[in-house]
């Protein structure tokens, strides 16, 4: 039985039943255990816009401010974390819907000038073992606490990297594209940590795809094994890594 960190992407909440597309690719692999862990980006952006306030980035993270934490909050740990929810239920799973805390991830304040952007640090209290061990898909949302019950909008990329690191799993990061790009905008089928640096500072590699090859090739070292970039538009995609096969972009220790 293999243990599965499987991230998805906020965008695939605008595709219509995309997500239930991926779910369904977890109930073909009766026998593994997976773990989702959820941004919403796009989500945060339209209720952050719709109250009035202006979004910003900072080298690929959210600012975020106090004052808007209800509304980041109620975005993604609220309807977007329902909405899988509702999707997993539509195949036949039984899911569970949860923040970091519950996943076993406290957070504290990452840098000032971010605002309510926190870290992840190992918890001492953990749901993680007890729902996998019922058969139960966990949907975590990438909303933190600190253990004076402070709100943290956390990437979650780095949250699900952190999740696969405490239980040893499998990491696979689902996002809109079918792989990292070279500056010909062609896939790049494996890189390490040479390639990446240079990619960086070059700026073919910027932004929240910088985040997440970052935070991919930590989770690499940290777990001693490969991590897989791949698209969440393809659920075949899934299935074949799921499989053992090579599909996107391979980081590797």
């Amino acid at each position: 039985m293999s243990k599965w960190v499987i991230k998805l992407g906020g965008a695939v909440l605008n595709s219509d039943n995309a997500a239930q597309a991926l779910f369904a690719v977890f109930a073909e692999h009766p026998d593994d255990q997976f773990i989702v862990v959820h941004g919403g980006g796009a989500l945060v952006d339209t209720w952050l816009q719709q109250a009035g306030f202006a979004s910003a980035k900072h080298l690929g993270l959210r600012i975020s401010p106090r004052e808007q934490m209800p509304y980041i909050v109620g975005a993604l740990a609220g309807c977007a974390n329902k909405q899988l929810m509702g999707q997993a239920l539509a195949v036949n799973l039984t899911p569970v819907g949860i923040s970091l805390f519950e996943a076993g991830v406290t957070s504290t304040q990452k840098l000032k000038a971010l605002g309510q952007v926190g870290s992840c640090e190992t918890g001492s209290f953990n749901l993680l073992p007890i729902l996998l061990e019922k058969n139960v898909l966990p949907i975590v949302s990438s909303i933190g606490f600190d253990l004076e019950g402070n709100w943290y909008n956390v990437n979650a990329d780095e949250a699900a990297a952190a999740i696969a690191q405490a239980l040893d799993a499998e990491l696979i990061f689902m996002t809109d594209v079918e792989a990292v790009l070279d500056q010909n905008k062609q896939p790049l089928h494996q890189l390490n940590s040479g390639q990446i640096t240079q990619l960086i500072d070059s700026g073919v590699i910027l932004g929240g795809m910088q985040v997440k090859v970052e935070t991919s090739l930590l989770a690499a070292q940290h777990l001693r094994r490969g991590v897989y970039i791949s698209s969440w538009q393809k659920p075949e995609n899934l299935n074949a890594l799921l499989k053992g096969e090579h599909v996107g972009t391979k980081i590797t220790p």
